[in-house]
């Protein structure tokens, strides 16, 4: 016989092996020596892959990156107490992009919660609606089936109450019968038909599509057969380029207002975009969203998965009106020649391939500006609650699942996260740090120019971040040209290393901005 802690962690390693499931974040704790000790043997017969990461917020970050990359659940493991709480960032996170990650939080007895007991609060329910599904579970609960299925949904918590002794007492083969099963996917399912009758409509595709595959969303647009608006230009190489650009004109947008708008996913960049959307007399969304987070989302009709399309042909006028737009704006873009954010994105969507993550506030908006559509990029964010936490990790993440990877990062996503660069000497990253000395977004924002703006908006942190990664033992370097961009870009990515593009005041950069919207005023 097994102490009951020791059994607990064997039953929930078990099923997490026999589901399919390959890869586990632990931080370390003593609650949590249970199921640690039962994942590190689970790892030495390679069932596992460990990943340990001493910064709970980070760990929960890189496994959300890994869950993106590979399409699996990903566990992470912590002790009780505020490590717990770490984790709640990425849980708001996973919740609204439906990612799957599972939660195993150590815990004390429940008899010992308000008692004064160290390192116990309430872990039961501590992330409210953010879970698909919530267990408290203690050693006494056999047979335990995990609930596995809920992660197809979005985030699943178990707290697990571990009572002492925590180390095993023997040295039995637990790991000799178990079997992997073939890793089944999630039914299919139904979702209608979508009918059209407009020949003057958009299709706008957000940041993550919905989790909706490319392949499908491509099937949607070749069935409209109409201009499409991508958040993520990148991955759709028949996107109209610059669109947020070019409808930031108020007359432009006027006569690009559409019949008919199909939505998929959520559109969470451009203010120009959501102003068509809102322009048009009808709204289609589709997101599988609307069935576990964004429930009271309203629209004229509505799809939680990608439906059959019935459409009347294109009108030939309503495209051209579009392209031409976009020519016209490409060459604005095209003229721009100073080292620039504007120019820096427009270069970096050219010239990177693979995987890259891009973080939020102004490097998505300005790749979803300045990018021309292209294929050989695939591209991630955390667009959930497009926070600038936990970047550093989840690409870290991204680069274990796809072997390497780029994250273009802002200088305060880049601090926020520094702890992300502790343990993860195995992956390869290339990360490129636009550094403009603070909240450069606020500058392009209405906030821009109200008294106290620099110290409550702008923020400048004045750190040289090619020596605060050197600090950290992370090769660095830092550039201020194209050229230098271009020769550092054709450089194998091995280990992590971090680009500092080094940029001019944040306000030259939003006046640019601001000069190139007024110019597409002529067009």
């Amino acid at each position: 016989m097994v102490n009951s802690s020791t059994s607990l962690a064997r039953v929930v390693v078990r099923q997490l092996i026999e589901a399919g499931i390959t890869d586990v974040v632990i931080s370390p704790g003593s609650r949590n020596a249970p199921i640690s000790l039962a994942m590190f043997a689970a790892s030495e017969k390679g069932f596992l892959k460990l990943h340990i990461r001493i910064d709970e917020r980070s760990a929960a970050y890189f496994a959300l990156g890994l869950a993106k990359a590979s399409g699996r659940p990903v566990p992470i493991v912590c002790t009780s107490g505020t490590a717990v709480a770490n984790y709640h960032p990425a849980v708001l996170e996973a919740h609204h992009s439906n990612v799957p990650l599972l939660v195993l939080t150590a815990d004390r007895p429940a008899i010992l919660r308000r008692t004064g007991a160290n390192q116990t609060t309430e872990q039961a329910r501590i992330f409210g609606a953010a879970v698909r599904y919530f267990a408290d579970v203690s050693g006494g609960v056999f047979p335990l089936d995990l609930p596995l299925d809920s992660l197809h949904r979005g985030p699943v918590h178990l707290n697990l109450q571990f009572e002492e002794p925590l180390l095993p007492d023997d040295q039995s083969d637990w790991l000799s019968e178990i079997k992997v099963a073939a890793r089944a996917k999630p039914a299919g399912k139904s979702a209608g038909t979508l009918k059209v009758n407009t020949n003057r409509g958009v299709l706008v595709v957000g940041h993550d599509r919905g989790g909706l595959t490319v392949a499908e969303v491509s099937q949607i647009a070749a069935d409209l057969n109409w201009p499409v608006i991508a958040e993520d230009p990148l991955s759709f190489p028949d996107a109209i380029a610059h669109a947020a650009l070019f409808l930031a004109s108020p007359s432009i947008r006027k006569n690009l207002s559409p019949e008919t708008v199909v939505i998929i996913g959520r559109t969470t960049l451009s203010r120009s975009i959501n102003a068509l959307i809102a322009s048009a007399k009808s709204q289609i969304v589709i997101d599988p969203r609307m069935a576990t987070v964004d429930t009271y989302r309203v629209a004229d009709q509505r799809f939680i998965a990608a439906p059959q399309v019935v459409s009347k042909p294109a009108d030939l006028e309503w495209h051209e009106q579009w392209q031409k737009l976009s020519q016209r704006t490409s060459k604005l873009v095209s003229e721009i020649s100073n080292w620039s954010e504007s120019a820096l994105a427009r270069e970096l969507a050219k010239q990177l391939s693979g995987a890259v993550f891009i973080a939020s506030s102004r490097p998505i908006r300005d790749i979803e500006s300045f990018a021309t559509a292209r294929t050989g990029i695939e591209t991630f964010a955390n667009r959930g609650l497009a926070g600038i936490d936990g970047n550093i990790s989840t690409a870290l993440g991204i680069a274990t699942a796809r072997q390497s990877a780029t994250a273009i990062i802002g200088d305060l996503a880049f601090l926020h996260d520094l702890t992300g660069l502790v343990g993860n000497t195995a992956a390869n990253l290339r990360i490129i740090a636009i550094n403009n000395d603070g909240g450069g977004i606020f500058s392009t924002l209405p906030q821009a120019g109200v008294t106290g703006f620099e110290t409550v908006f702008g923020t400048p942190h004045g750190l040289d971040l090619e020596k605060v990664a050197a600090g950290l033992g992370i090769t660095a370097k830092t550039i201020s040209s194209f050229p230098e961009l271009t020769a550092e870009l054709a450089k194998p990515i091995s280990g992590v290393s971090v680009l500092v593009c080094q940029m001019p005041n944040r306000e030259s950069n939003a006046a640019q901005l601001k000069a190139l919207v007024a110019n597409l005023e002529s067009i």
